[in-house]
């Protein structure tokens, strides 16, 4: 089959690699009808790359049609359209069982002393081949895979896999009550999406971001915008726009490459061209992040507030404000999503009639997988009004 391999840092290519088999009897197989690429496929594009090799296969948000089937996937048979959700969980272990589904102690990766395997990401969350390819073993398929209708589009549904229910539990873990306000800062895709997921829920959110076409599409779902490159200080802006308080919670939508923090950016950068060997336990033990968004995140909160992270952080030494969170009362709530604790209400909204939530628009790009490369220069540069890309193998 074709797929998308990792080769190097910024270096990606499509290959002909083996296709995948059954492994397991809760394996699945199916075959490719849309992929996506996340922001958080970018890190491995350019900051992870000490734990990957080349030839791995990225991608983690995925659909398509089931082919093959083991004898342990339960009611999940050939010909079933799904949505495969990117973190890879067996529905029933101590964690599972809480709900607690990217930390499942069935695909645990305690070597690395990380939480459950991820399709397409690095060793140390599983190595597991991912999804931007034109088939994708599936493994714990008797309980991720959501089983989706035949009538709809694929991009109805495709977002299931990660960046929906991400935004779901951003917007659920900034607990803002009814007619409060949230600020969310980066409106790529995940932030587009917990911005609607705010307003569809009657609260005010003001958003936060540098790039143009973003701010443009958030103001056009009734989004109260600041660009960062108008606005001098953020967090006073916010402050000016709550009556002095602040907004009732925050969500950092943006992640370890936050502009604004260039001492940040060259130590990443630096450490990005070691030798693996070396390169590996500064990423794991000493890395360092680009705070500027999760600072400004905290200072514009009130107290007593929340802050929201659904950002991907991969440092071990990063300072905190953290004198300032405890006087004000902060309450933060992070980690990866739980994808499949919030589907099946998630899956309630899809199902009406209107598109609630623009899922349907959200893509700028639509290419075809051997496009993959050239997708990634242009989704990591921001070119050519690039909001979210999905890929057709």
């Amino acid at each position: 089959m074709r797929a998308l391999t990792w080769q190097g840092r910024r270096s990606v290519s499509v290959e002909t690699v083996p296709d995948p088999v059954i492994v397991q009897p809760t394996d699945a197989i199916i075959k490719v009808t849309s992929t996506a690429i996340c922001g958080s496929d970018l890190h491995l594009y350019a900051v992870l790359g000490a734990y990957l090799h080349a030839g791995d296969v990225l991608g983690h948000e995925t659909m398509g049609i089931v082919e093959e089937v083991g004898s342990g996937v339960g009611d999940l048979k050939p010909g079933d359209r799904v949505v495969v959700p990117f973190n890879i969980s067996c529905g029933s272990c101590w964690m599972c069982s809480r709900g607690l589904f990217a930390q499942c102690e069935t695909t645990q990766n305690r070597a690395f002393g990380k939480g459950a395997s991820l399709f397409g990401y690095t060793d140390m969350y599983g190595a597991v081949p991912g999804g931007q390819a034109e088939y994708l073993r599936v493994p714990q398929a008797h309980f991720g895979p959501v089983t989706v209708p035949d009538d709809v589009p694929d991009e109805r549904y495709l977002y299931l896999s990660d960046i929906l229910p991400t935004a779901w539990q951003a917007f659920e873990f900034a607990d803002v009550p009814e007619g409060g306000t949230v600020a969310v800062f980066g409106l790529g895709p995940v932030g587009q999406l917990t911005a609607r997921i705010a307003l569809a829920g009657g609260r005010r959110v003001i958003g936060v971001d540098r790039v143009s076409e973003r701010l443009v599409l958030a103001a056009a779902s009734g989004v109260e915008v600041l660009d960062l490159d108008a606005v001098e200080d953020v967090p006073e802006a916010i402050m000016a726009l709550t009556q002095g308080r602040g907004a009732d919670g925050a969500i950092d939508a943006v992640g370890m490459e936050a502009h604004g923090s260039p001492l940040a950016e060259a130590a990443i950068s630096a450490v990005a061209l070691l030798p693996d060997a070396v390169a590996k336990p500064l990423t794991d033990k000493l890395a360092i992040d680009r705070l500027a968004a999760l600072n400004a995140a905290i200072k514009s909160t009130r107290r007593g507030g929340t802050v929201s992270v659904s950002g991907v952080y991969g440092g071990e030494v990063d300072p905190m404000p953290l004198m300032e969170m405890f006087d004000r009362g902060i309450t933060m709530r992070l980690g990866q999503c739980h994808v499949r604790r919030w589907t099946d209400d998630i899956v309630k909204v899809l199902e009406q009639d209107e598109d609630i939530l623009g899922v349907e628009d959200l893509a700028t790009h639509r290419p075809s997988l051997e496009e993959a490369p050239r997708a990634y220069e242009m989704f990591q540069k921001k070119q050519d009004g690039c909001i979210k890309v999905v890929l057709k193998p």
